[in-house]
């Protein structure tokens, strides 16, 4: 079988609605790519914040150390994520587990506990946004700690049953993976007076070498010797016409998509670009669960136009 597209880039997004980090390579867990939107930050009520409330999260750049992304790496005490934003001092924070808990923590219709990370990571998201906040990390192994009367239990945010029943993410919008393809987004950007970057629609993998707009077609792919499942189109917010580099919001791209990728086109007001994703593979045993930059695409199964694809 020959290859539909290849693996051009893997971004990953520890914080939720914070700039992503593009890798050579990650690797995967049964809630996505290891890493990827393991915190989020939280206002005095637990709710989430994401750059449609706070757009300025769009500026806070994250670094992990480079061995992050290697298979069976663990961290040590000396491991940070490093955290920067304009006109802030940088925060590090350990990679080890945190001791806290923090119950309440809601993102849009999930709610349970987190792991805080401390007064310091509070007061610097707290003094950047100029409001109560507090860095949270998913418990998805469950704290130590226990009550008198309880035990503390590990957190779990399954996916929609009715797409893809039995998967989970941790602070994802909807699900593990989301795809899109270089030939989309230029095709996208020739109608466009200003072109806009791959980073306004935050995909984990972006695939180049197939023809525009043929991901959404897709149902089943391989990548590398991993088979997964094309659950759903990807339905788009306000997010992708926010400028990543400065944190203004504009109209573009969303008001072009509405014009030629909404379901009045496409299946009606929906503008949808990208392909959400779940794997199908056991991912918690065996070795060489990496997908590297330059993996071969291979589509193994795909409808045969829009009108049939889930949005």
């Amino acid at each position: 079988m020959e290859a539909s597209a290849k693996v051009g880039s893997i971004f990953v997004y520890p914080i939720k609605s914070c700039k992503g980090i593009s890798v050579a390579q990650a690797p995967l867990t049964p809630t996505g790519f290891r890493w990827d939107r393991q915190w989020i930050v939280v206002n005095h009520k637990g709710r989430a914040y994401t750059q449609r409330n706070e757009s300025k999260l769009a500026l806070v750049q994250v670094e992990l150390p480079n061995e992050a992304f290697s298979e069976g790496w663990e961290p040590t005490m000396s491991s940070y994520m490093a955290i920067r934003a304009p006109g802030m001092d940088v925060l590090k924070i350990s990679l080890s587990r945190p001791r806290d808990v923090t119950d309440g923590v809601s993102v849009w219709e999930w709610s349970g506990s987190a792991l805080d990370e401390g007064a310091e990571a509070a007061n610097w998201f707290t003094n950047y946004l100029g409001k109560a906040s507090r860095l949270v990390r998913f418990d998805a192994d469950g704290h130590n700690e226990a009550t008198l009367f309880t035990t503390a239990a590990s957190q779990t945010r399954p996916v929609d049953p009715a797409y893809a029943r039995g998967h989970k993410v941790m602070f994802s919008d909807q699900y593990p993976f989301m795809l899109l393809s270089q030939e989309s987004l230029d095709a996208l950007n020739k109608l466009l007076k200003e072109p806009v970057p791959i980073n306004r629609f935050r995909p984990n993998i972006l695939v180049e070498g197939c023809e525009p707009f043929s991901e959404d077609l897709w149902t089943e792919v391989r990548i590398s010797k991993f088979t997964f499942q094309g659950v759903k189109l990807c339905s788009r917010c306000k997010i992708p016409t926010i400028n990543q580099d400065t944190g203004i919001a504009g109209s573009e791209p969303n008001d072009t998509l509405m014009k030629f990728r909404s379901d009045k086109v496409l299946l009606p007001n929906r503008k949808d670009q990208g392909k959400n994703l779940v794997c199908k593979d056991n991912l918690t045993e065996g070795k060489g669960n990496i997908v590297k930059v330059g993996d071969p695409v291979f589509v193994l199964r795909k409808i045969s136009s829009t009108a049939e694809a889930a949005a």
